[in-house]
Protein backbone atom coordinates (compact mmCIF):
# COMPACT_ATOMS: atom_id res chain seq x y z
CA UNK A 1 0.00 0.00 0.00
CA UNK A 2 2.12 2.50 1.20
CA UNK A 3 4.62 2.03 -2.37
CA UNK A 4 1.43 4.13 -4.05
CA UNK A 5 1.69 7.41 -2.31
CA UNK A 6 5.81 7.32 -2.48
CA UNK A 7 5.48 6.91 -5.67
CA UNK A 8 3.41 10.01 -5.82
CA UNK A 9 6.31 12.26 -3.78
CA UNK A 10 9.58 10.76 -5.44
CA UNK A 11 7.60 12.01 -8.92
CA UNK A 12 6.73 15.42 -7.15
CA UNK A 13 10.01 15.90 -6.24
CA UNK A 14 9.36 16.01 -2.49
CA UNK A 15 12.49 15.76 -0.46
CA UNK A 16 13.12 14.50 1.92
CA UNK A 17 10.65 11.83 2.61
CA UNK A 18 10.18 10.40 5.97
CA UNK A 19 8.37 7.15 7.01
CA UNK A 20 7.30 6.80 10.25
CA UNK A 21 7.97 3.27 11.38
CA UNK A 22 6.58 1.86 14.51
CA UNK A 23 4.81 -1.85 14.29
CA UNK A 24 6.30 -4.09 11.79
CA UNK A 25 9.07 -1.10 11.72
CA UNK A 26 11.47 -3.82 9.99
CA UNK A 27 9.38 -5.03 7.45
CA UNK A 28 8.48 -1.81 6.85
CA UNK A 29 11.42 -0.01 6.21
CA UNK A 30 12.60 -3.26 4.01
CA UNK A 31 9.61 -2.09 1.74
CA UNK A 32 10.36 1.64 1.84
CA UNK A 33 14.36 1.38 1.32
CA UNK A 34 15.39 3.97 -1.41
CA UNK A 35 17.21 6.70 -1.85
CA UNK A 36 15.87 9.98 -0.50
CA UNK A 37 13.61 8.08 1.86
CA UNK A 38 14.38 8.77 5.58
CA UNK A 39 12.65 6.57 8.46
CA UNK A 40 11.56 7.88 11.90
CA UNK A 41 10.74 5.64 14.58
CA UNK A 42 7.12 6.06 16.62
CA UNK A 43 7.94 3.54 19.69
CA UNK A 44 4.78 4.12 21.63
CA UNK A 45 1.49 4.33 18.74
CA UNK A 46 -0.01 7.27 20.67
CA UNK A 47 -2.11 8.23 18.05
CA UNK A 48 -1.40 10.07 13.97
CA UNK A 49 -0.25 13.31 15.77
CA UNK A 50 2.38 11.39 18.20
CA UNK A 51 2.79 9.69 15.01
CA UNK A 52 3.69 13.12 12.85
CA UNK A 53 6.08 14.65 16.06
CA UNK A 54 8.10 11.30 15.56
CA UNK A 55 9.29 13.13 11.77
CA UNK A 56 10.60 16.27 14.01
CA UNK A 57 14.26 14.92 14.52
CA UNK A 58 14.40 13.31 10.88
CA UNK A 59 13.20 16.93 9.75
CA UNK A 60 15.20 19.21 11.69
CA UNK A 61 16.30 21.96 9.45
CA UNK A 62 13.82 21.72 6.93
CA UNK A 63 11.94 25.30 5.93
CA UNK A 64 8.90 24.67 3.26
CA UNK A 65 5.74 23.16 3.44
CA UNK A 66 5.28 19.15 4.47
CA UNK A 67 2.83 17.14 3.05
CA UNK A 68 1.67 14.49 5.57
CA UNK A 69 -0.24 11.31 3.95
CA UNK A 70 -1.70 8.22 5.88
CA UNK A 71 -0.65 4.78 4.20
CA UNK A 72 -3.11 3.07 3.40
CA UNK A 73 -4.65 5.49 0.38
CA UNK A 74 -3.19 3.57 -2.53
CA UNK A 75 -6.13 5.25 -4.93
CA UNK A 76 -5.26 8.90 -4.44
CA UNK A 77 -3.95 10.80 -7.36
CA UNK A 78 -0.64 12.40 -8.56
CA UNK A 79 -3.45 15.34 -9.56
CA UNK A 80 -4.78 15.59 -5.98
CA UNK A 81 -1.41 15.91 -4.43
CA UNK A 82 -0.53 18.90 -6.58
CA UNK A 83 -3.85 20.29 -6.58
CA UNK A 84 -3.38 20.66 -2.55
CA UNK A 85 0.17 21.85 -2.64
CA UNK A 86 -1.45 24.57 -5.33
CA UNK A 87 -4.67 25.46 -3.36
CA UNK A 88 -1.89 25.74 0.21
CA UNK A 89 0.43 28.06 -1.84
CA UNK A 90 -2.35 30.28 -3.22
CA UNK A 91 -4.04 30.81 0.18
CA UNK A 92 -0.95 31.34 2.27
CA UNK A 93 -2.24 28.88 4.49
CA UNK A 94 -1.39 27.11 7.89
CA UNK A 95 -2.74 24.11 6.95
CA UNK A 96 -5.08 22.60 3.99
CA UNK A 97 -6.38 19.00 4.12
CA UNK A 98 -8.13 17.29 1.23
CA UNK A 99 -11.52 15.94 1.72
CA UNK A 100 -14.23 14.20 -0.39
CA UNK A 101 -17.79 13.30 -0.26
CA UNK A 102 -18.94 9.58 0.60
CA UNK A 103 -22.19 7.92 0.35
CA UNK A 104 -20.78 5.80 3.46
CA UNK A 105 -18.73 7.77 6.11
CA UNK A 106 -18.97 5.32 8.64
CA UNK A 107 -15.67 4.86 10.32
CA UNK A 108 -13.98 8.25 8.85
CA UNK A 109 -13.52 11.94 9.93
CA UNK A 110 -16.07 14.04 9.75
CA UNK A 111 -15.72 17.82 8.19
CA UNK A 112 -17.18 20.52 10.13
CA UNK A 113 -17.79 23.47 8.82
CA UNK A 114 -19.47 26.89 10.22
CA UNK A 115 -22.14 28.76 7.88
CA UNK A 116 -20.11 30.67 5.54
CA UNK A 117 -18.29 27.14 4.71
CA UNK A 118 -15.32 27.37 6.74
CA UNK A 119 -13.55 24.59 7.87
CA UNK A 120 -14.11 24.44 11.84
CA UNK A 121 -12.29 21.10 12.68
CA UNK A 122 -12.10 17.13 11.82
CA UNK A 123 -14.78 15.11 14.01
CA UNK A 124 -13.28 11.47 14.34
CA UNK A 125 -16.07 9.08 13.46
CA UNK A 126 -16.06 7.82 17.47
CA UNK A 127 -16.63 10.93 18.91
CA UNK A 128 -19.39 12.23 16.23
CA UNK A 129 -22.55 13.37 17.93
CA UNK A 130 -25.78 12.40 15.89
CA UNK A 131 -25.40 16.03 13.95
CA UNK A 132 -22.25 15.21 13.16
CA UNK A 133 -22.58 11.90 11.93
CA UNK A 134 -24.92 12.25 9.54
CA UNK A 135 -22.32 14.74 7.52
CA UNK A 136 -20.83 13.16 4.07
CA UNK A 137 -18.11 15.19 3.78
CA UNK A 138 -15.35 13.12 5.10
CA UNK A 139 -11.23 13.63 5.64
CA UNK A 140 -9.58 12.16 3.05
CA UNK A 141 -5.98 11.36 5.33
CA UNK A 142 -3.86 13.89 3.35
CA UNK A 143 -2.80 17.80 4.50
CA UNK A 144 -0.01 20.26 4.02
CA UNK A 145 1.21 22.56 6.90
CA UNK A 146 3.71 25.16 7.04
CA UNK A 147 6.74 22.87 9.10
CA UNK A 148 6.86 25.75 12.02
CA UNK A 149 3.06 25.81 12.32
CA UNK A 150 3.20 22.15 12.11
CA UNK A 151 5.98 20.88 15.24
CA UNK A 152 3.86 23.94 17.24
CA UNK A 153 0.90 22.73 16.70
CA UNK A 154 1.39 18.74 17.55
CA UNK A 155 3.25 20.13 20.58
CA UNK A 156 -0.16 21.82 21.32
CA UNK A 157 -2.16 18.37 21.24
CA UNK A 158 -4.17 16.58 24.15
CA UNK A 159 -5.52 13.25 24.40
CA UNK A 160 -8.75 14.39 24.77
CA UNK A 161 -10.87 11.91 22.37
CA UNK A 162 -12.52 8.03 23.39
CA UNK A 163 -9.28 6.67 22.48
CA UNK A 164 -6.85 8.90 24.42
CA UNK A 165 -4.51 9.51 21.39
CA UNK A 166 -3.09 12.51 20.40
CA UNK A 167 -4.81 13.45 17.08
CA UNK A 168 -3.02 14.88 13.90
CA UNK A 169 -6.60 16.29 12.82
CA UNK A 170 -6.83 18.78 16.17
CA UNK A 171 -3.92 20.70 13.95
CA UNK A 172 -7.23 22.31 11.72
CA UNK A 173 -9.05 22.94 15.11
CA UNK A 174 -6.49 24.67 16.75
CA UNK A 175 -5.08 26.58 13.50
CA UNK A 176 -8.81 28.06 13.29
CA UNK A 177 -8.83 28.71 17.27
CA UNK A 178 -5.83 30.95 16.13
CA UNK A 179 -7.06 32.66 13.06
CA UNK A 180 -4.80 30.80 10.91
CA UNK A 181 -6.34 29.89 7.30
CA UNK A 182 -7.06 26.92 6.36
CA UNK A 183 -7.58 26.19 3.21
CA UNK A 184 -9.26 22.53 1.64
CA UNK A 185 -9.45 20.82 -1.78
CA UNK A 186 -11.86 17.98 -3.06
CA UNK A 187 -10.98 14.48 -4.16
CA UNK A 188 -13.24 11.78 -6.02
CA UNK A 189 -14.68 9.56 -3.57
CA UNK A 190 -12.93 6.56 -4.52
CA UNK A 191 -9.68 7.98 -3.66
CA UNK A 192 -11.09 8.29 0.25
CA UNK A 193 -10.54 4.11 0.34
CA UNK A 194 -8.99 3.65 3.75
CA UNK A 195 -7.88 -0.03 4.65
CA UNK A 196 -8.75 -1.11 7.74
CA UNK A 197 -9.36 -4.68 7.09
CA UNK A 198 -8.55 -7.80 4.85
CA UNK A 199 -11.62 -6.94 3.21
CA UNK A 200 -11.46 -3.94 2.50
CA UNK A 201 -7.83 -4.40 0.90
CA UNK A 202 -9.53 -6.99 -1.22
CA UNK A 203 -11.82 -4.62 -2.20
CA UNK A 204 -9.06 -1.89 -2.92
CA UNK A 205 -7.31 -4.50 -4.62
CA UNK A 206 -10.20 -5.36 -7.11
CA UNK A 207 -10.79 -1.69 -7.59
CA UNK A 208 -6.97 -0.99 -8.91
CA UNK A 209 -7.00 -4.78 -11.00
CA UNK A 210 -10.06 -2.88 -12.65
CA UNK A 211 -8.39 0.44 -13.39
CA UNK A 212 -5.26 -1.27 -14.85
CA UNK A 213 -6.97 -4.09 -17.05
CA UNK A 214 -9.33 -0.97 -18.84
CA UNK A 215 -6.02 0.83 -19.23
CA UNK A 216 -4.35 -2.15 -21.15
CA UNK A 217 -7.50 -3.09 -23.17
CA UNK A 218 -8.06 0.32 -24.20
CA UNK A 219 -4.46 0.59 -25.43
CA UNK A 220 -5.13 -2.66 -27.61
CA UNK A 221 -4.59 -5.68 -25.13
CA UNK A 222 -7.23 -8.43 -25.51
CA UNK A 223 -8.52 -9.68 -21.82
CA UNK A 224 -10.54 -13.11 -22.48
CA UNK A 225 -11.53 -12.91 -18.78
CA UNK A 226 -10.79 -9.11 -17.15
CA UNK A 227 -11.58 -10.20 -13.36
CA UNK A 228 -9.19 -12.84 -13.68
CA UNK A 229 -6.27 -10.92 -15.24
CA UNK A 230 -4.23 -10.07 -12.43
CA UNK A 231 -1.77 -7.19 -13.55
CA UNK A 232 1.21 -5.21 -11.62
CA UNK A 233 0.62 -1.44 -12.10
CA UNK A 234 4.76 -1.54 -13.30
CA UNK A 235 3.86 -4.09 -15.96
CA UNK A 236 3.58 -3.38 -19.30
CA UNK A 237 1.94 -4.96 -22.45
CA UNK A 238 2.06 -4.57 -26.38
CA UNK A 239 -0.88 -4.23 -28.62
CA UNK A 240 -2.51 -7.03 -29.83
CA UNK A 241 -1.42 -9.15 -26.96
CA UNK A 242 -4.06 -11.91 -25.68
CA UNK A 243 -4.69 -12.79 -22.37
CA UNK A 244 -6.40 -15.98 -21.37
CA UNK A 245 -7.74 -16.69 -18.24
CA UNK A 246 -6.07 -16.62 -14.72
CA UNK A 247 -2.85 -15.23 -15.95
CA UNK A 248 -0.80 -12.93 -13.40
CA UNK A 249 1.70 -10.71 -14.82
CA UNK A 250 3.96 -9.11 -11.58
CA UNK A 251 6.68 -6.69 -10.85
CA UNK A 252 8.51 -5.35 -13.64
CA UNK A 253 7.27 -7.64 -16.22
CA UNK A 254 7.13 -6.31 -20.02
CA UNK A 255 5.31 -8.23 -22.88
CA UNK A 256 5.75 -7.20 -26.53
CA UNK A 257 3.24 -6.83 -29.15
CA UNK A 258 0.98 -9.84 -30.47
CA UNK A 259 2.14 -12.63 -27.69
CA UNK A 260 -0.68 -15.22 -26.76
CA UNK A 261 -1.24 -16.20 -22.70
CA UNK A 262 -3.48 -19.62 -23.26
CA UNK A 263 -4.31 -18.90 -19.45
CA UNK A 264 -3.05 -19.88 -15.71
CA UNK A 265 0.76 -18.03 -16.21
CA UNK A 266 2.37 -16.98 -13.45
CA UNK A 267 5.17 -14.22 -14.21
CA UNK A 268 7.26 -12.23 -12.15
CA UNK A 269 9.78 -10.24 -13.31
CA UNK A 270 9.82 -11.51 -16.95
CA UNK A 271 11.00 -9.67 -19.92
CA UNK A 272 9.08 -11.16 -23.00
CA UNK A 273 9.54 -10.00 -26.94
CA UNK A 274 7.45 -10.23 -29.54
CA UNK A 275 4.46 -12.67 -31.08
CA UNK A 276 5.93 -15.31 -27.81
CA UNK A 277 3.11 -18.07 -27.00
CA UNK A 278 3.27 -19.21 -23.79
CA UNK A 279 0.50 -22.00 -23.16
CA UNK A 280 -1.10 -23.41 -20.31
CA UNK A 281 0.09 -23.54 -16.59
CA UNK A 282 3.41 -22.13 -17.79
CA UNK A 283 5.68 -19.89 -14.79
CA UNK A 284 8.52 -17.70 -15.48
CA UNK A 285 10.63 -15.91 -12.72
CA UNK A 286 13.39 -12.92 -13.28
CA UNK A 287 14.00 -14.34 -16.78
CA UNK A 288 13.94 -13.39 -20.51
CA UNK A 289 12.55 -14.54 -23.34
CA UNK A 290 13.15 -13.11 -26.97
CA UNK A 291 10.80 -13.31 -29.95
CA UNK A 292 8.50 -16.12 -31.08
CA UNK A 293 8.99 -18.69 -28.66
CA UNK A 294 7.19 -20.95 -27.49
CA UNK A 295 6.59 -22.39 -23.58
CA UNK A 296 4.69 -24.80 -22.45
CA UNK A 297 2.54 -26.06 -21.41
CA UNK A 298 3.20 -26.31 -17.08
CA UNK A 299 6.76 -25.37 -18.08
CA UNK A 300 8.97 -23.24 -15.81
CA UNK A 301 11.01 -20.85 -16.54
CA UNK A 302 13.68 -20.04 -13.10
CA UNK A 303 15.98 -16.45 -12.59
CA UNK A 304 18.32 -15.67 -15.27
CA UNK A 305 16.84 -18.05 -18.00
CA UNK A 306 17.79 -16.66 -21.33
CA UNK A 307 15.38 -17.96 -24.59
CA UNK A 308 16.76 -16.66 -27.97
CA UNK A 309 14.42 -15.87 -30.53
CA UNK A 310 12.02 -19.33 -31.79
CA UNK A 311 13.29 -21.44 -28.52
CA UNK A 312 10.34 -23.97 -28.02
CA UNK A 313 10.59 -25.14 -24.41
CA UNK A 314 7.90 -27.86 -24.20
CA UNK A 315 5.91 -29.27 -20.95
CA UNK A 316 7.21 -30.86 -17.70
CA UNK A 317 10.26 -28.72 -19.14
CA UNK A 318 12.21 -26.92 -16.30
CA UNK A 319 15.55 -24.59 -16.46
CA UNK A 320 17.55 -22.34 -14.29
CA UNK A 321 20.23 -19.90 -15.24
CA UNK A 322 19.91 -21.56 -18.99
CA UNK A 323 20.84 -19.40 -21.86
CA UNK A 324 18.98 -21.35 -24.98
CA UNK A 325 20.66 -20.64 -28.56
CA UNK A 326 17.77 -19.70 -31.40
CA UNK A 327 15.47 -22.46 -32.63
CA UNK A 328 16.77 -24.82 -29.97
CA UNK A 329 14.07 -27.25 -28.91
CA UNK A 330 13.26 -29.00 -25.49
CA UNK A 331 9.85 -30.16 -25.42
CA UNK A 332 9.32 -32.39 -22.89
CA UNK A 333 10.50 -34.12 -19.52
CA UNK A 334 13.38 -31.81 -19.10
CA UNK A 335 16.00 -30.02 -16.45
CA UNK A 336 18.39 -27.19 -17.72
CA UNK A 337 20.00 -26.12 -14.79
CA UNK A 338 23.17 -23.84 -15.23
CA UNK A 339 23.23 -24.45 -18.62
CA UNK A 340 24.32 -22.95 -22.12
CA UNK A 341 22.80 -24.46 -24.99
CA UNK A 342 23.86 -23.00 -28.71
CA UNK A 343 21.40 -22.62 -31.62
CA UNK A 344 18.82 -25.40 -33.58
CA UNK A 345 19.85 -27.90 -31.13
CA UNK A 346 17.54 -30.52 -29.62
CA UNK A 347 17.16 -31.92 -26.40
CA UNK A 348 15.17 -35.27 -25.66
CA UNK A 349 12.66 -36.16 -23.66
CA UNK A 350 13.77 -36.85 -19.73
CA UNK A 351 17.08 -35.43 -20.25
CA UNK A 352 19.16 -33.88 -17.25
CA UNK A 353 21.74 -31.93 -16.96
CA UNK A 354 23.22 -32.61 -13.48
CA UNK A 355 24.86 -29.35 -12.18
CA UNK A 356 25.29 -30.44 -8.34
CA UNK A 357 27.75 -32.83 -7.00
CA UNK A 358 26.48 -32.28 -3.43
CA UNK A 359 28.99 -29.96 -3.03
CA UNK A 360 29.12 -27.20 -5.43
CA UNK A 361 26.95 -26.03 -8.58
CA UNK A 362 28.41 -26.83 -12.24
CA UNK A 363 27.54 -25.54 -15.64
CA UNK A 364 27.05 -27.84 -18.88
CA UNK A 365 27.65 -26.34 -22.35
CA UNK A 366 26.21 -27.84 -25.87
CA UNK A 367 26.72 -26.42 -28.77
CA UNK A 368 25.39 -25.82 -32.13
CA UNK A 369 22.86 -28.37 -33.74
CA UNK A 370 23.64 -31.14 -31.83
CA UNK A 371 21.04 -33.64 -30.91
CA UNK A 372 21.24 -35.20 -27.46
CA UNK A 373 19.20 -39.00 -27.46
CA UNK A 374 15.95 -38.81 -24.62
CA UNK A 375 16.62 -40.20 -21.07
CA UNK A 376 20.26 -38.94 -21.21
CA UNK A 377 22.40 -37.43 -18.02
CA UNK A 378 24.59 -34.76 -18.69
CA UNK A 379 27.26 -34.30 -15.49
CA UNK A 380 28.94 -31.23 -15.01
CA UNK A 381 30.91 -29.67 -15.80
CA UNK A 382 30.68 -31.49 -19.20
CA UNK A 383 31.11 -29.94 -22.88
CA UNK A 384 29.55 -31.07 -25.77
CA UNK A 385 30.59 -29.80 -29.17
CA UNK A 386 29.02 -28.51 -32.03
CA UNK A 387 26.92 -31.19 -34.29
CA UNK A 388 27.69 -33.96 -31.83
CA UNK A 389 24.99 -36.97 -31.20
CA UNK A 390 24.20 -38.44 -28.07
CA UNK A 391 22.58 -41.09 -28.01
CA UNK A 392 19.50 -42.39 -26.19
CA UNK A 393 20.10 -43.50 -22.51
CA UNK A 394 23.43 -42.09 -22.04
CA UNK A 395 25.23 -40.68 -19.22
CA UNK A 396 28.06 -38.28 -20.16
CA UNK A 397 30.95 -37.86 -17.75
CA UNK A 398 33.13 -36.26 -20.34
CA UNK A 399 33.51 -33.92 -22.91
CA UNK A 400 32.04 -34.73 -26.33
CA UNK A 401 34.46 -32.90 -29.05
CA UNK A 402 32.33 -31.62 -32.48
CA UNK A 403 30.99 -34.18 -34.54
CA UNK A 404 31.20 -37.14 -32.55
CA UNK A 405 28.63 -39.88 -31.41
CA UNK A 406 28.52 -40.58 -27.99
CA UNK A 407 26.99 -43.77 -26.34
CA UNK A 408 27.51 -45.56 -23.47
CA UNK A 409 28.46 -49.44 -24.88
CA UNK A 410 25.74 -52.09 -23.19
CA UNK A 411 25.43 -55.66 -23.90
CA UNK A 412 21.15 -56.53 -25.12
CA UNK A 413 20.01 -59.67 -24.76
CA UNK A 414 17.10 -61.72 -25.99
CA UNK A 415 15.14 -64.67 -24.53
CA UNK A 416 12.98 -66.01 -27.13
CA UNK A 417 10.21 -67.50 -26.12
CA UNK A 418 10.65 -66.25 -22.36
CA UNK A 419 6.90 -64.58 -21.62
CA UNK A 420 4.74 -68.39 -23.00
CA UNK A 421 7.13 -69.60 -20.54
CA UNK A 422 6.93 -67.55 -17.92
CA UNK A 423 3.24 -67.72 -18.29
CA UNK A 424 3.28 -71.64 -18.30
CA UNK A 425 5.05 -71.81 -14.90
CA UNK A 426 2.71 -69.20 -13.23
CA UNK A 427 0.08 -71.01 -14.68
CA UNK A 428 1.53 -74.26 -13.08
CA UNK A 429 1.58 -72.58 -9.97
CA UNK A 430 -2.22 -71.53 -9.93
CA UNK A 431 -3.22 -74.55 -10.55
CA UNK A 432 -1.02 -76.15 -7.79
CA UNK A 433 -2.19 -73.63 -5.09
CA UNK A 434 -5.88 -74.19 -6.14
CA UNK A 435 -5.55 -77.87 -5.87
CA UNK A 436 -7.34 -78.75 -1.83
CA UNK A 437 -4.71 -81.06 -0.08
CA UNK A 438 -5.65 -84.81 1.19
CA UNK A 439 -6.12 -84.42 4.68
CA UNK A 440 -3.60 -86.15 6.75
CA UNK A 441 -5.07 -89.12 8.75
CA UNK A 442 -4.81 -89.55 12.54
CA UNK A 443 -2.07 -91.70 13.74
CA UNK A 444 -3.35 -94.48 15.24
CA UNK A 445 -3.73 -95.29 19.51
CA UNK A 446 -0.96 -97.93 20.54
CA UNK A 447 -0.71 -98.96 23.92
CA UNK A 448 2.91 -100.39 25.71
CA UNK A 449 2.22 -102.53 28.82
CA UNK A 450 5.51 -102.01 30.93
CA UNK A 451 7.02 -105.53 32.23
CA UNK A 452 6.80 -105.98 35.42
CA UNK A 453 10.56 -106.71 37.09
CA UNK A 454 10.47 -110.01 39.20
Amino acid sequence: MISYPLRILRHLGVDPIVVVIGYGADAVSRTCAQPGVRFARQSRQRGTGHAALAARKALRGFRGDVLLVNSDLPLLRTETFSELLREHQEAAAAVSLVTAEVDDPRGLGRIERDGAGRVLRIVEDRDANQAQARIREINVGLYCADVGYLFGALDSLEPANAQNELYLTDIIELAGGAGRTIATTSAKSIEACQISSRSDLAQVERMLRDDINRKWMDAGVTMEDPATAYIGPDVSIGQDTVIGPNVTLRGRTSVGKSCRFDGSAFLTGATIGSHVHIKFGVVITDSVVEDEVVIGPFAQLRPETHLKKGVHIGDFVETKKAVIGARTKANHLAYLGDTEIGEDSNIGAGTITCNYDGFGKHRTNIGSRVQVGSDSQLVAPVRIGDDAYVATGSTVRTDVEPGALFFNPRTEERRSGWVAARRKREGAGEKRAKKPRAAKKAPAATSRRRKSRS
